[in-house]
């Protein structure tokens, strides 16, 4: 669209684009599809959104749940983010992943939507723990860009800044986005669609912090011990019986609305009044 003035939005994918870690399921979900909506909104106030991402969903079941309802909407602007669950299951395919993410890629654009996505930083940056997925996630990446430029898809190169790996840009669980990280992502792929108004400070430095002096190696091993134990055995242990904590989920916002608008029976985002019903 000329000047980014798109008319529907939707957002596919999984607990990224559900906007875990930027706000909470009581007080409602942010997220970056939600913050980069509020760009296009800025371009063009008549903006029409709908998010259709459920977490824990596996790339397939993006494709298989989500490409069909994404179609009937008939966007012009679609984000196809998913491919971090598969990333950590033991079986693990990048070409299949890749594959599914093509699909996708392939019915948005031929129904004329612009699509747009984005690389996976390295986890094991961020994870000591998750260091063997870190060549998973470059094989990944390198298939996402060339599935991409196959079908004229937008990138934001979230996987390259520095910036990523500054621990404020994740949530405790150090598997989401934090509201700071979740704000980068928006403001890449604004950058990314050459919206009015993005540049490239997204991938600048966050401002300097103290860090505690001293922190020696017995204490970082009892916080990636902590970790493993808060976060990774729980994930692993619904992994072994089959269970996603999608389970029972569906989408936050399955129709289109203006960006302010609260879907039925949805929570408010944060900061947004819970509406007046009789």
């Amino acid at each position: 669209m000329p000047n980014g003035e798109y008319l529907r939005y939707v957002a596919l994918g999984d607990s990224q684009t559900e906007g875990l870690g930027d706000g909470d399921d009581t007080a409602g979900l942010r997220g970056f599809a939600d913050r980069l909506a509020g760009h296009l909104t800025a371009v063009n106030p008549g903006l029409q959104y709908a998010n259709l991402a459920v977490r824990g969903r596996l790339a397939g079941q993006v494709r298989a749940e989500q490409l069909g309802p994404a179609l009937a909407l008939r966007p012009d602007l679609a984000t196809v983010v998913a491919g971090v669950n598969d990333m950590l299951r033991p079986r693990f395919d990048a070409a299949e992943v890749a594959g599914q993410l093509e699909e996708m890629f392939a019915a948005l654009t031929a129904a004329g939507a612009h699509v747009a996505t984005v690389t996976f930083p390295d986890l094991g940056r961020i994870v000591p723990l998750a260091r063997p997925v870190s060549p998973r996630i470059a094989d990944l990446n390198d298939r996402i860009r060339a599935a991409a430029a196959r079908h004229g898809v937008t990138v934001a190169e979230t996987a390259r800044p520095a910036a990523v790996n500054d621990p404020r840009m994740w949530t405790t669980d150090r598997l989401h986005a934090s509201s700071v990280g979740h704000e980068r992502i928006a403001a890449a792929l604004a950058h990314a669609l050459r919206l009015p108004g993005s540049d490239d400070s997204w991938t600048l430095p966050l401002p300097p912090q103290p860090y505690p002096a001293g922190r020696s190696a017995a204490a970082a091993a009892a916080a990636e011990l902590r970790w493993a134990t808060g976060f990774l055995g729980p994930w692993l242990g619904r992994r072994l019986r089959g269970r996603s904590s999608g389970d029972g989920r569906t989408a936050k916002r399955p129709q289109l609305l203006p960006l302010n608008a609260t879907p039925t029976g949805a929570a408010p985002r944060p900061n947004q009044p819970r509406p007046n019903r009789p």
